[in-house]
């Protein structure tokens, strides 16, 4: 088994090992140590990256307590190779790992969650967790209450501490949840209140996360995932949200403090100007009703075919083709192009019998589009072609 020398010392970056094996792993090459300060691929926690002499480490995993590095170049098995590990990376796992635990101890505490398991990606960490009664919201209160209760934590400095105790001292330990594993258990206690099996790297106290950040709570599997952000990444989140408050605030000739209600204004007189704006586009389409009929082409049972594309949305387009077909002997074809597609809506007065449904289908559908509906009133989208082809169909 490989000697995990992270377990004694979390802030090693530097070490000398002997390789032991080296084989071929597509382009690149694993190799195996006698001893290691990477962490593995493991509890949710990324493995760590760096350099084994002038070979780059691009992944680690364990298997069977052998811990397999994934490397750029071969190493030869015998020699001894320096090994160097990515700080910035370890470190910003080791704050990301503590913080889930500190979160974790809250949620049980306070509101009786159990922790399913932790995720931590490049921008943004979770942890799953089952609540009493299967919710999976709580309150913004409840988020800040959280949040709150961690980061006193952080701010009293509370110690961390990680061994293996003794099979005796193990069962006599206040643990959060039963280990899952039985043998070379190891202990994580933050403070006086939490208290777990982990494997994970960790920092030496709580006061080295600097700051831990709660940016959402959602539904997940029937669960409750927790998304939150620890050190660097804490604090990095909260400048750009400073940021972002105060350019909008500016924009918007207010405070920060008043920008939740400058932005309901603002929606409001959004709302009111769309409103105003629909109703003049829609006085304005329908206006051209009388110019639209008088245009019509004229079918030789005497139908009038108002055929053309306009400037309208599907409702305008309804509302358009209702207004035409009041007027009987009325056949409505109506399209609005959004892009190298467009709408219909074919439409008749009640005075006619063409069954607009199987003309809108018949149309579309050889020419790659789609349609139907009622005899006297259908809808559908495709190509621009469409609209000639039911002209030349009704023209027949």
């Amino acid at each position: 088994m490989t000697d995990r020398l992270y377990y004694d010392n979390a802030y090693l970056t530097a070490f000398d090992a002997r390789v032991l094996s080296c084989r071929a792993n597509g382009d690149h090459y694993d190799v195996l140590l006698d001893r290691s300060a990477f962490y593995p691929t493991s509890g949710g926690q990324p493995f760590d990256t760096g350099s084994l002499g002038d070979a780059r480490v691009v992944d680690v995993n364990v298997t069977q307590g052998e811990v397999w590095h994934t490397v750029t170049q071969p190493l030869t098995p015998g020699d001894t190779v320096h090994g160097m590990i990515d700080w910035p990376r370890r470190f910003d796992h080791m704050q990301q790992h503590a913080a889930d635990h500190m979160i974790a101890s809250a949620l049980h505490r306070l509101m009786g969650g159990v922790t399913i398991g932790l995720h931590i990606s490049s921008d943004v960490s979770t942890i799953d967790v089952s609540m009493p009664g299967g919710i999976t919201r709580i309150s913004d209160e409840d988020v800040r209450r959280i949040e709150n209760d961690v980061n006193e934590r952080i701010q009293q400095d509370v110690p961390i501490r990680c061994w293996f105790p003794d099979p005796e001292e193990l069962v006599s330990l206040p643990l959060r949840k039963k280990p899952t594993v039985d043998e070379h258990v190891r202990i994580v206690a933050i403070g006086t209140d939490e208290m777990v099996a982990c494997g994970g790297t960790h920092p030496a106290t709580a006061g080295q996360l600097g700051l831990v950040r709660i940016v959402s709570v959602t539904p997940a599997r029937g669960k409750m995932r927790v998304a939150f952000l620890a050190g660097q990444r804490a604090l990095s989140d909260s400048y750009r949200c400073s940021e972002a408050a105060h350019a909008a605030a500016a924009l918007l000739s207010t405070g920060v403090d008043s920008l939740p209600v400058a932005v309901s204004t603002l929606q409001e007189k959004l709302r009111t100007a769309e409103f105003e704006l629909l109703r003049f586009k829609k006085e304005q389409l329908l206006s051209q009703a009388e110019q639209f009929l008088a245009e019509a082409d004229v079918l030789s049972d005497g139908a009038r075919v108002v055929a053309r594309f306009v400037q309208a949305d599907a409702i305008l387009l309804r509302d358009l083709a209702s207004r035409l077909i009041e007027t009987p002997g009325i056949i409505a074809l109506l399209g609005a192009t959004t892009g190298d597609q467009a709408i219909y809506v074919f439409a008749r007065s009640s005075d006619l019998s063409t069954d607009m449904g199987t003309l809108l289908r018949s149309c579309a559908v050889p020419l790659g589009g789609k349609g139907g509906g009622r005899p006297d009133f259908a809808q559908g989208g495709g190509c621009p072609a469409i609209l000639d082809a039911a002209r030349q169909t009704l023209q027949r």
